[in-house]
């Protein structure tokens, strides 16, 4: 069974960091690009990062320098560093896999349950 499971998220102040953690199990962690996207109440899905099987790292403009994100293959694990946040941070995130994953969110095979993100101003 494939499981992503994400972690961290919570209540910030603005100008304040959080690590969002995805856990996943039931593929071959190493042959996906893992992803996380973001959904604010009344928007649609974004992508805000990804980091590809070969390591590459891609990120939306809105969170570029602000946002890391990175993996650990020997534990299955992909990681969203984010500082200065803002209040339009503020979404539902998702971790997302694909093989072949954009930040349009094509190409995502599986996809976690999603944390709540809350940037207070």
């Amino acid at each position: 069974e494939v499981q992503l499971v994400e972690s961290g998220g919570g209540l910030v102040q603005a100008g304040g960091s959080l690590r969002l953690s995805c856990a996943a199990s039931g593929f071959t962690f190493d042959d996906y690009a893992i992803g996380w996207f973001r959904q604010a109440p009344g928007k649609e899905r974004e992508g805000a990062c990804i980091s590809s099987s070969d390591g590459s790292t891609y990120y939306t403009n809105s969170v570029r320098g602000r946002f890391t994100i990175s993996r650990d293959n020997a534990k299955n694990t992909v990681y969203l560093q984010m500082n200065n946040l803002k209040p339009e941070d503020t979404a539902v995130y998702y971790c997302s896999a694909g093989l072949y994953l954009h930040l349009g969110a094509y190409g995502a095979d599986y996809w976690g349950q999603g944390t709540q993100v809350t940037v207070s101003s």
